[in-house]
């Protein structure tokens, strides 16, 4: 009985032993590597905002409507009405030149 005493305590030892240090990882190993980031992935969305605001009133043609920015997460929703499709093509290719700017929800109508 003691025999089988003492080969259970090490039996026990040795598993803990093991899982101990089998779960022990050193810190380098343990670091993950994010993914490398574009420069426009790092853009807070107040400054996406800004931008194609300050873009959209920078243009003669865009100027004079009342154009709405919202950005989340650098999906950028353009609100307004425009005159012509060409003042909603350029102002989807302004904002499209913006940096932190991932993709575009267009919602400018045109007056009728």
């Amino acid at each position: 009985m003691n025999r089988n005493l003492r080969t259970q305590f090490w039996s026990v030892a040795v598993v803990t032993l093991a899982l101990v240090t089998g779960c022990n990882k050193t810190p380098e190993s343990a670091k993950v590597q994010l993914p490398s980031t574009s420069n426009a992935a790092n853009v807070a969305d107040v400054d996406v905002t800004t931008n194609v605001k300050t873009a959209l009133l920078r243009d003669p043609t865009l100027k004079q409507f009342d154009i709405s920015v919202v950005t989340l997460k650098g999906d950028v929703r353009l609100i307004g009405v425009v005159d012509t499709q060409s003042q909603i093509d350029a102002a989807i290719k302004l904002t499209r030149g913006t940096d932190g700017v991932h993709s575009i929800h267009d919602e400018l109508t045109i007056k009728k």
